[in-house]
């Protein structure tokens, strides 16, 4: 079978997810012909992929969203058997200089979550990749009080980022929003600015959503 194309609409996107729901990633890959890894270990974004294959999904790991035409950023999400998240979800990467006139309304963290469609898939580690199953689709848009929380959150990360206290954030800081090492190993490093404003190498760093944020949008949508 042929890759989809593109969803043309939200409904025809909303369609294509709600088709997988209750299927098995081993089913879902079988029918795309897309090979099937034994275990996660060295192929931790698989079941992103796939899902995004399945649906069509054109952005890869490009800034904008998964669904740009339509404004919608696509999102797996590994639940325990309590239907708990099991990790936390990583939005984007974290620029850590030229941030002169970075704004909240500009940001990639904004542009990312406006609109997200969240696959939950269930994630624990003694489910095989292909026994795993699809949950049903939630298309959710942030509330006024969940965009004030990420709000406040990124701008008191970037102003730490700013102030060249970068070193010093920890997956601690921020309510809803953390800021955390993004690499595939610790040998990587990128620019970042230190604290008498002088270039440093730093690990390079992510946006991430913790879990209990993604907790109340399952528990609002469910």
């Amino acid at each position: 079978m042929k890759l989809p194309l593109p969803p043309q609409s939200e409904t025809g996107l909303m369609y294509r997810a709600n088709e997988l729901s209750g299927a098995t990633l081993g089913e879902i890959a079988h029918s795309l012909n897309i090979a099937i890894p034994a275990n996660f270990k060295h192929h931790k974004g698989w079941t992103g992929q796939l899902i995004e294959k399945a649906l069509g999904a054109t952005a890869g790991s490009k800034p904008e969203q998964d669904f740009a035409d339509l404004g919608i950023e696509l999102k797996t999400l590994p639940l325990d058997y309590q239907h708990k998240p099991l990790e936390t979800t990583y939005v984007c990467y974290a620029p850590l200089t030229n941030l002169v006139g970075t704004t909240w309304l500009t940001s990639s963290v904004y542009n990312k979550l406006q609109k997200v469609l969240w696959i939950p898939v269930q994630g624990e580690r003694e489910i095989p990749p292909d026994e795993r199953m699809v949950g049903s689709p939630i298309l959710w848009q942030p509330t006024p009080a969940q965009n004030q929380l990420l709000k406040e959150d990124w701008e008191e990360l970037v102003e730490l980022i700013a102030l060249g206290k970068v070193e010093s954030i920890t997956a601690r800081t921020g309510q809803v929003l953390q800021l955390r090492p993004k690499a595939a190993n610790g040998k990587a490093l990128t620019e970042a600015i230190g604290i008498n404003g002088e270039k440093i190498r730093t690990r390079p760093r992510g946006y991430y959503l913790r879990k209990n944020f993604t907790q109340q949008i399952l528990n609002n949508a469910f």
